[in-house]
C-alpha cells in the first residue's frame, strides 16, 4: 500500500467516524427531547402504598417498556419507564406491582387498570407468538398507558388473564 492510499484510507475512516458520531449524537438528542415531552404529558406515577395485602399472583420475566395507548411501538422515554429490565410482576388485592432491577418499582392501582391481554408485540420487542402480557392504565393525569410485561415461563399467564376477566 502506498502512502497516498493510506492518507486517502485513514482521511476516509476519520470522516467515518464522525459521521457515526454525529448520527448518535442526533439520537440521543432525540431521545431526550421525547423525553421531556411525555414528562410534561405523563406527570408522576403512583406511589407503592404501604399496605398491599396478600400477593394474589406473581411472575417473573422481562419488563418490555411502556407505550402510549393505543399505540404499541410508541414508547414512553420519560423517567427510566423505556428501559427494559428482568422484573418480577405480582397482583395484589389494591394493584399491581412491577419491581424491576435497577429501576424504581411500578405501581398499578386496581381502580387504574382498564384491561389486561396478550400482544404479540409492544414498545419495539416483538415475539413470535403470542407472549407478552400488556396492562392498560389509566395514569393520575388521564392519560392511558400500557405497561408490556414478557414472562419466563408462559403457562402463567392463564392466571393474568382469569383474574383480568
Amino acid at each position: 500500500m502506498n502512502s497516498a492510499t493510506l492518507v486517502g484510507s485513514l482521511i476516509f475512516a476519520a470522516v467515518l467516524v464522525v459521521v457515526i458520531a454525529v448520527l448518535v449524537q442526533l439520537m440521543m438528542r432525540g431521545w431526550q427531547r421525547r423525553a421531556r415531552r411525555q414528562e410534561e404529558l405523563i406527570g408522576g406515577l403512583p406511589e407503592v402504598p404501604d399496605e398491599v395485602g396478600t400477593a394474589i399472583a406473581t411472575t417473573r420475566g422481562l419488563y418490555c417498556g411502556c407505550t402510549m395507548a393505543p399505540a404499541w411501538n410508541e414508547r414512553i422515554t420519560a423517567g427510566d419507564l423505556g428501559y427494559r429490565s428482568k422484573a418480577v410482576l405480582t397482583r395484589y388485592p389494591a394493584g399491581i406491582l412491577l419491581e424491576r432491577v435497577r429501576a424504581k418499582p411500578i405501581w398499578i392501582p386496581r381502580e387504574s387498570t382498564t384491561a389486561i391481554r396478550m400482544e404479540r408485540g409492544i414498545a419495539g420487542k416483538v415475539v413470535a407468538r403470542i407472549g407478552i402480557l400488556a396492562i392498560r392504565w389509566r395514569l393520575p393525569s388521564g392519560v392511558e398507558i400500557d405497561t408490556g410485561f414478557r414472562a419466563n415461563h408462559r403457562d402463567e399467564y392463564a392466571e393474568w388473564l382469569q383474574e383480568a376477566a
